[in-house]
């Protein structure tokens, strides 16, 4: 019985769940659900203070009823807890996450996936924070200051998002000083959203950043937005925060059939190359040869050199033709480039259904 009603489940989202996809909401997965958030920040806890609990909210804004069938936990020390039975249209159910609070002071970043009948990928939630033995000034928590408003960190991660959707996160923030402050943001990246649960933050307390990032097709791989806060009237010239997000082809709408017809690259002597050994300040190109056996043409959006010392060359990646082939150079400057074994990291943005994101390696020994 159980495998019947997920049977029919699959075949109702397969034709109904993706006409929810482009309307705008943060955090919808398979265009049916839509989760209140991604990451549950604890902020600063205390490690005697016992196990901690987060909860995240899953809504059906889809058409058809939706199955959580199985949530897994990164490690046994976080258990999951969720709705079991199947989540109406305009209904919501819940996925209780809940930490032990036992590993030391230490910062911990848990995940949970959860399995639902929307999509094959499952949709993961995290659970961050810092376990202190002792609670600490906020001055130290949040070092990253923008006169008393304090950030943990600079840079941000943002996670990955598909075309036509959007991406929503949030953070913790700190007032650090003995008076209420009032802050605002500025230079705000086109695509990027930010805003303040409390725009005004008492006295030595802390309050969440809320961002929602729009995927563009003028933006593709691993993309920055930026703002600068203005606290109490006060800006920052020269300062900010970046969020950083992988942006990739939305396959979610695509059948069977078209994506049996997609474009499919297969490498040459597989996805490394090897140079052997360099002295430091050597250049050469890296030439990466493949084919297309695919039924359409084949596409890079961008490619992503994960480290400087690696750039790909004017000529890019071409568009290749169904059953042709063809090839790409990346320059390397070994120059800075550490003493002994290294790995430089090329991804590649592609319009190919079964490779959206391909991640080449060039590899060898700086002597």
């Amino acid at each position: 019985m159980k495998n019947a009603l997920r049977h029919i489940l699959v075949i109702a989202f397969l034709t109904v769940c993706h006409i929810g996809l482009g309307q705008g909401k943060g955090n919808v997965f398979g265009g049916c659900v839509e989760a209140d958030k991604v990451i549950y920040d604890f902020g600063d806890v205390l490690v005697d203070s016992g196990p901690l609990t987060a909860t995240f909210t899953l809504k059906n804004v889809g058409k058809a009823p939706f199955v959580i069938y199985q949530v897994v936990s990164s490690c046994g020390c976080t258990e999951a807890k969720w709705t079991k039975e199947p989540v109406q249209p305009g209904k919501s159910g819940e996925v209780i996450g809940i930490y032990s609070n036992d590993e030391g002071p230490f910062p911990f970043d848990k995940t949970l996936s959860v399995y639902t009948s929307v999509q094959k990928m499952p949709i993961v939630l995290r659970l961050r924070g810092v376990a202190r033995k002792k609670q600490v000034p906020l001055r130290e928590s949040y070092p990253v200051q923008f006169g008393p408003l304090g950030f943990r960190q600079s840079n941000i991660k943002g996670g990955n998002l598909s075309q036509d959707e959007q991406k929503s996160g949030s953070f913790l923030v700190a007032n650090t000083s003995g008076k209420p402050i009032k802050v605002s943001f500025e230079n705000v990246s086109p695509g990027l959203k930010v805003s303040l649960q409390k725009s005004v933050i008492p006295a030595g307390s802390t309050t969440t950043l809320n961002y929602t990032i729009t995927a563009s097709r003028e933006r593709w791989g691993k993309n920055w937005y930026s703002f600068t806060p203005v606290v109490d009237g006060k800006r920052f010239s020269g300062k900010s925060i970046s969020i950083y997000a992988y942006t990739k082809e939305n396959f979610a709408s695509w059948d069977e059939a078209r994506r049996k017809n997609g474009s499919l690259p297969v490498f040459e002597g597989g996805a490394t190359y090897e140079f052997g050994q360099k002295k430091p300040g050597a250049r050469f190109d890296a030439t990466f040869t493949f084919k297309n056996t695919g039924k359409s043409d084949f596409k890079v959006y961008k490619v992503d050199c994960e480290n400087s010392a690696a750039k790909v060359g004017k000529a890019a990646v071409p568009v290749v033709k169904p059953g042709s082939n063809g090839s790409f150079k990346i320059h390397v400057d070994t120059a800075g480039l550490p003493k002994g074994e290294t790995c430089l990291i090329i991804m590649l943005t592609t319009n190919s259904p079964s490779r959206p994101i391909i991640n080449l390696f060039i590899t060898g020994y700086i002597i």
